[in-house]
């Protein structure tokens, strides 16, 4: 893809080093947008309990290039049916591939294996690239479009996703 070389999916704990490039990333993005020092933002992401993203009920899984993480994103378990996603993230260096999508795919994979029949998630209104990354997968937006992002707020979304044995 887009001479990007063989990417690789892989499931791995939060503390793992492969997902460090994502959190710090996120914390730097979101300290950014949203206020509040980077170094607050880090400490929040890294001290979210790491079992929410783990088996049997989440996952986080990073995509990587040889030994390099360039994307990434999380779900965990919002209710019985439904699982959450959190944290998708595209290293600033690959954005604009498709990246994003390929997480997201990849994640309503695992979903669906794991038996879940909904995912539920958020974006902050801040968030544009997210927004549009979502509505290109096909998520319906639980919010009035005609309104401005600031007037939305949080932005939730859903989509319905078939259960899969493999």
């Amino acid at each position: 893809m887009d001479g990007l070389g063989e990417l690789r999916v892989r499931s791995v704990a939060q503390s793992d080093r492969l997902a460090a490039p994502l959190i710090a990333e996120l914390a730097t993005e979101y300290s950014a947008r949203y206020g509040g020092t980077r170094a607050e933002m880090l400490a929040d992401l890294e001290t979210y309990p790491a079992e929410e993203f783990a088996s049997p009920h989440g996952a986080l899984l990073v995509l990587t290039i040889g030994d390099e993480p360039i994307a990434g994103g999380a779900f965990r378990q919002f209710d019985s049916g439904t699982a959450e996603l959190k944290r998708i993230w595209t290293s600033n260096r690959y954005r604009r591939r498709g990246l994003g999508k390929i997480v997201v795919r990849e994640l309503e994979r695992v979903i669906a294996q794991r038996g879940y029949r909904k995912v539920y998630l958020t974006t902050g209104p801040r968030q544009p690239e997210a927004v549009a990354l979502y509505l290109a997968s096909g998520y319906t937006p639980l919010f009035d479009r005609n309104l401005t992002p600031d007037e939305i707020g949080v932005h939730p979304f859903e989509k319905v996703v078939e259960a899969s044995n493999g």
